[in-house]
């Protein structure tokens, strides 16, 4: 869940990036098939979204999800403590953006993952590719039909097209999630989205 600090931060992204494509609120809840009330709480920084809920906004508004989670600050060095990272909890994965990284035509985002047991998180897909190292734990991670089982040191990268899992094996899992995808691609889809 998005603590009090990021609410803040996702109600005015939300808000300038509603208001910069000419949306209402009630063509965003279609759209992104969320409860117009839900919205309306989210724009006022009092709404405390799932995963789920912001991939599906990211989604709607054609952005990726660190447009709508983080602040344009430039700096040249950027220290992130762990303790202060806002979480977004889905299904079965805690995730916490740790930076986003635009690079020429291709975004970047770097998270820290941590995946529960005994749930599985889907994908449905989204365009780019999925950067994935385990930092503890086993790990099943990558295509739908096929994943691989990951465990501490391994690292999978793969098109993030097709529907894809994430799913702890044998207890909690820690990783690094890097998702790459081009600047004018449409954001990642977690869960029903990623």
């Amino acid at each position: 869940m998005v603590r009090e600090q990021a609410g803040q931060v996702l109600a005015a992204n939300l808000r300038a990036l509603r208001e910069q494509r000419g949306l209402s609120l009630s063509e965003l809840a279609r759209r992104s098939e969320i409860a117009k009330g839900t919205l309306s709480q989210l724009e006022s920084g009092t709404g405390n979204p799932t995963i789920e809920t912001v991939f599906s906004l990211s989604n709607a508004l054609d952005v990726p999800v660190s447009s709508l989670l983080t602040e344009r600050v430039a700096q040249d060095v950027v220290l992130i403590r762990s303790a202060g990272l806002d979480v977004l909890s889905g299904d079965a994965v805690d995730l916490r953006m740790l930076r986003r990284v635009d690079v020429s035509e291709t975004v970047f985002e770097l998270y820290d993952q941590r995946v529960r047991p005994g749930r599985t998180q889907r994908s449905t897909g989204h365009p780019g590719r999925e950067h994935t190292v385990v930092t503890s734990g086993f790990l099943r991670v990558g295509p739908a039909d096929a994943p691989y089982t990951l465990g501490p040191g391994d690292y999978v990268c793969f098109p993030a097209q097709q529907p894809h899992v994430y799913e702890a094996v044998d207890g909690p899992v820690t990783s690094v999630l890097l998702l790459e995808y081009p600047a004018t691609a449409g954001p990642v889809q977690f869960g029903a989205h990623h």
